[in-house]
């Protein structure tokens, strides 16, 4: 089961966003809902948080916040509250002199939390690249600063695509670095036979019974061994699915509320409503409404 193709769908439901800062002393960005990175691209910097000693960052290497950590870059190392708050908004990079310059990435999730997989990750990630090694790195950077650098054609297209690739990338390269630890153990093939299933049939009116049978497992043992994997019961995590699905029919299709309720394993939009709007916190077609490119720090 390749649950970082999952991962990525889930997340998509996000406004994107992304622009290049200039900094000569530091900045801090508060914590929200969804998932991003820095990019450094020149000049060196530290990495500030509230309870891990300062990180140096060198050109090159990447950042993430797998859930929307508190976090701060700063040109010395300091106490994280010292820095001031990053200002929200499309703000083009500052003229002048400058001591470290990086890109932002973030997909912002409004409405819900970023995918499990990536809160069981580590706070905030760091990678640094090989440019031998790792040569699709610095192309999807320079790729990504181009689409910053002023407002061009196509950008509500290609943005979200790049921001895709760098998070795939990113998680890939840490993953391969760390092995398994801190990422969901995907190999156990009774869950990654349940997962499958989930995804590729979520209107089936699954029970823990029925989930249990495909893992092969008596529903007690199942349960226990599904949470410990994933994180989430079963039923929970198959409301979630199906949810994060209809989340995305919603953004990415023009299907009626009540084809996508039934899509993704609702008897009536009613019901698919009701259920969306204790997940996401408003209804279908106000989210279907809101916008799908984020304002960035």
């Amino acid at each position: 089961m390749d649950l970082l193709s999952e991962v990525i769908r889930s997340i998509r439901v996000g406004g994107v966003g992304s622009r290049l800062i200039r900094q000569s002393r530091g900045v801090r960005f508060s914590a929200f809902s969804g998932s991003g990175f820095h990019v450094v691209l020149r000049g060196s910097c530290w990495l500030i948080t509230e309870d891990e000693d300062p990180l140096a960052l060198a050109p090159g290497d990447v950042v993430l916040t797998s859930s929307g950590a508190e976090h701060g870059l700063s040109h010395v190392p300091c106490a994280l509250e010292d820095l001031p708050l990053a200002v929200m908004g499309p703000i083009p990079p500052a003229p002048g002199a400058f001591d470290f310059e990086f890109l932002c990435g973030a997909y912002r999730l409004d409405h819900g939390l970023a995918p499990q997989y990536l809160r069981a990750l580590p706070d905030l990630i760091s990678v640094s690249p090989d440019p031998e090694r790792d040569p699709e790195m610095r192309a999807l950077v320079e790729l990504l600063r181009a689409d910053v650098s002023g407002p061009r054609m196509g950008t509500g297209a290609t943005l979200p695509a790049i921001l895709d690739l760098i998070l795939v990338t990113v998680l890939r390269l840490w993953h391969e670095r760390h092995g398994t630890a801190g990422w969901p153990d995907t190999d156990d093939p009774a869950i990654a036979a349940v997962l499958r299933q989930i995804h590729d049939d979520p209107r089936r009116p699954w029970t823990v019974a029925r989930l249990s049978e495909v893992a092969g497992l008596p529903r007690t043992a199942f349960t226990r061994r599904f949470t410990a994997v994933v994180g989430r019961p079963p039923m929970s995590y198959l409301i979630g699915w199906r949810l994060s699905s209809g989340a995305r029919l919603l953004r990415e299709t023009d299907a009626t509320l009540a084809t996508i309720a039934r899509q993704v394993g609702y008897s009536t939009e009613f019901a698919f409503s009701a259920a969306f709007r204790r997940e996401y916190g408003v209804s279908p077609s106000r989210f279907r409404l809101s916008p799908a490119v984020a304002a960035l720090p």
